[in-house]
């Protein structure tokens, strides 16, 4: 991101980029996995593939800061159908009592993506241009493309209605979307208690009244409410979006601890994060392997309480001393409750509901993890820069000498701009040892913030149903 700024322009819409992305993936999930129960998969799988394609191949175009964002808006509405789609067909293709290993190794795959991406992704700016990290999705989009359309088949019988509840998908995605970009620029851009964040949050209100009512008149809904009133679906869901909600808010500030306290090096910290992705992929796979009917509750909460150890041993053991491996082992205990956590929430979900409504089941997990970990990030990040606001705004006074102006003007909203070489080489030696006591206390929020979300999860977990014997009625309550 540093070096499209420097060729682009635009400083202020740097966050714009990573929000536009998760507002618009946010808001596909559960479109998608509606649209999945009513036409064809195979269709939907290649529209989603072709948009996300398209959009990237439109992003590396971009020649602004505004295109960027608006392409990448695109982007995330193709990424959240194929990563709807993808579990969705799994689920189709396999049986439940089989089901669990599939999952484990799509979790798996994707985080040995995680792992590889970042790093190629550097080599490519570093040896090349950075639209070329947008540019090799075409070829891989269209690898992707062709075995979809050559390989996969509708399995499953689909509803023989087929009217698409368009005022249920308007008024969900101004919901959501209000909802969430309230979160992400609250304490940041604008203070938590200004008219704009406050006309976001009425808004996501009012037009959430105006999807309930959509949804109750609606002959095939997008997200039916009295699915809520099933205990295990509204459980399941619950521990799936707060679990997200610590794991997403540690993985995203872990790296201003690492660089603001510890003082390592950006390669260093590349290194350190890498347990997370890899707990979490280690623990989906081993789940999958493990998982049965019997299992799946207490599995997950193995996993909610490792993800409560690690969010509590950083906590109340991280400190300026530690080593870089300890912490991250700290990274990967979460991780590993993570994947532990995820397979069989996913499984308990689509258990909730009948065969009919497969996509909106597993979408509906996927979305809860989406809001959990957007509001987290976003929720951590506003309480990080209010918590720094005072040392922010001692730096900003010193008025120092070729300071990029956007961070002199408003460093709460770009403090993360602090840590490139440039602008702590303007720092004295006072200075920056303020700022990283500061980090260290804000970071500390932000670890409470996890270790409750993890909480909350684990007593979810606690009061999932046990599996009983079928008696013609329904397996689960």
């Amino acid at each position: 991101m540093p070096t499209i700024v420097a060729d682009l322009g635009g400083l202020q819409l740097y966050s714009w980029v990573f929000s536009a992305y998760m507002l618009s993936r946010a808001v596909s999930l559960p479109i998608f996995g509606k649209l999945c129960d009513l036409l064809s998969t195979r269709k939907l799988y290649i529209a989603a593939i072709v948009i996300f394609t398209a959009s990237s191949v439109l992003a590396g175009m971009s020649r602004s800061m505004g295109e960027m964002i608006v392409f990448r808006a695109l982007q995330g509405i193709g990424a959240g159908g194929t990563f709807a789609l993808a579990y969705i067909v799994l689920s189709d293709l396999y049986p439940p009592e089989i089901r669990g290993k599939m999952m484990g190794l799509v979790s798996f795959v994707w985080g040995i993506s995680s792992i590889l991406g970042p790093p190629i992704g550097g080599f490519i700016v570093a040896g090349f241009t950075w639209r070329w990290i947008f540019y090799i999705n075409f070829p891989l989009g269209c690898l992707a493309l062709l075995g979809i359309a050559c390989c996969l088949t509708n399995t499953r019988e689909k509803k023989r209605k087929t009217r698409i509840d368009f005022a249920g998908v308007v008024t969900l995605s101004l919901s959501v979307t209000a909802l969430l970009a309230a979160f992400l620029v609250a304490g940041r851009e604008y203070p938590w208690f200004s008219l704009q964040i406050g006309f976001l949050f009425a808004t996501s209100l009012c037009a959430g009244v105006l999807f309930c009512y959509a949804e109750k008149r609606a002959e095939e809904p997008i997200l039916a409410l009295e699915f809520f009133r099933r205990r295990q679906f509204s459980l399941a869901n619950g521990s799936a979006f707060f679990s997200s909600f610590a794991i997403f808010s540690l993985s995203a500030f872990s790296p201003l601890f690492i660089q603001g306290v510890l003082g390592r090096d950006p390669a260093e910290l590349g290194l350190a994060m890498v347990p997370l992705t890899l707990g979490w992929s280690v623990g989906a796979i081993v789940c999958g392997q493990l998982v049965t009917a019997a299992r799946e509750k207490w599995l997950s909460v193995l996993g909610s309480l490792f993800l409560t150890v690690g969010a509590g041993l950083a906590l109340f053991l991280a400190n300026p001393e530690m080593s870089l491996g300890t912490y991250s082992a700290f990274l990967g205990t979460a991780g590993l409750g993570m994947g532990l956590v995820t397979v069989p929430t996913l499984l308990l979900v689509q258990k909730s509901l009948p065969p009919s409504d497969l996509g909106v089941a597993t979408s509906s997990q996927q979305f809860a993890r989406t809001l959990g970990g957007t509001i987290g990030i976003g929720i951590s990040g506003g309480l990080v820069a209010t918590s720094m606001s005072s040392t922010l705004a001692t730096i900003a006074s010193a008025r120092l000498e070729n300071l990029p102006a956007q961070l002199a003007e408003g460093p709460a909203m770009n403090f993360e701009s602090l840590f490139q070489p440039q602008v702590q080489a303007m720092l004295s030696a006072a200075m920056r040892e303020s700022l990283r006591k500061s980090i260290g206390a804000s970071i500390e929020i932000v670890f409470w913030a996890a270790l409750l979300a993890s909480l909350v999860s684990l007593v979810f977990c606690f009061f999932f149903s046990e599996p009983r014997p079928k008696d013609g009625k329904e397996f689960w309550s």
